[in-house]
């Protein structure tokens, strides 16, 4: 196939790249300045309104799109807030306005979602069939799915990548949380009952490719693996992998005082499983949280 993939400079993204790249799909990266080579579309959103150059959709069979602002990088300041609904709804329309102009153009979407979609559920246990939840995330994550639903209108196979905590050593949580686990400075948060929906990046990578290998699979889909952990089991579980203590705990009120907003999705949680991606028949390589921590040491 010949997939278009945005964010392709991003965890996710470049570790997919690499993996259709190696086995002999074709990749067009969108990037944010001018095309280079004949495998890079120029975008740069969102300031590209209409989208990226509707010829250069054409003679694509799928377009991963991942692109979006990270959202712990600091305060949710009503400007904060509004560059991470930029980063990923109004790219999303114009993305899909794209799609939909070129008549033998893409014929399906893998659209970057969350599983903020579902807010706190404490432990309760949650499936692609449950409504959306409260709060900012889950308000940014129900509008980010709505820009891809005219493509499905539109007759594009729309599947909304409604991704948890990517494990990934080189990035992300995990590549944050390492050195201080490594120093003995391992520190659960808050009471620690909170859920945290995890997946490995190898896992995160492979149901993507499953997913565009699947035609039959369309929607939200969670990319979760299935057993989701307390954050105190997670926080002992690291410190397990890297052979150090973690007695330490922050409590919420320190949070709170030091992240604002953003310290209430620390402290909730959702407990959320890969229904969809299990019925369909994928199988997890890192199905539980010790494995994949070693994995992604190991790497």
């Amino acid at each position: 196939m010949r997939i278009a993939i945005s964010g392709a400079s991003g965890l996710i993204g470049s570790a997919l790249a690499s993996d259709l790249t190696a086995t002999g799909h074709s990749v067009v990266r969108l990037v944010r300045r001018a095309a280079q080579s004949s495998d890079e579309i120029s975008w740069l959103p969102p300031e590209a309104a209409d989208g990226p150059d509707r010829q250069a959709l054409r003679g694509i069979d799928a377009v991963v799109h991942l692109a979006g602002a990270p959202i712990a990088s600091g305060r949710w300041t009503q400007a904060r807030k509004a560059v991470l609904r930029a980063s990923r709804i109004q790219t999303t329309a114009a993305l899909v306005a794209a799609m939909i102009a070129v008549a033998d153009g893409p014929r399906a979407l893998l659209c970057g979602s969350a599983v903020g979609w579902y807010g706190d559920t404490g432990e309760e246990i949650v499936d692609e069939s449950a409504p959306s939840g409260s709060g900012f995330l889950a308000e940014l994550v129900r509008d980010w799915e709505a820009a891809a639903a005219p493509a499905a209108q539109a007759g594009i196979r729309v599947v909304n990548l409604r991704t948890g905590v990517v494990l990934a050593s080189g990035g992300g949580m995990l590549g944050r949380l390492t050195l201080p686990f490594r120093l003995g400075l391992g520190a659960r948060l808050g009471s620690g009952s909170q859920y945290l929906s995890w997946i490995s990046l190898e896992d995160e990578v492979r149901a993507i490719r499953f997913l565009l290998d699947n035609p039959g699979v369309s929607g939200p889909v969670n990319l979760t693996a299935p057993d989701p952990v307390t954050n105190a089991a997670f926080t002992a579980a690291l410190a397990k992998a890297v052979g150090r203590p973690a007695f330490l705990r922050v409590p919420s009120s320190l949070l709170n005082a030091g992240l604002g907003e953003v310290a209430s999705e620390l402290l909730a949680g959702a407990r959320v499983v890969p229904r969809k991606l299990l019925d369909a028949g994928f199988s997890f390589t890192d199905p539980d949280i010790a494995a994949a921590l070693a994995s992604a040491l190991a790497t």
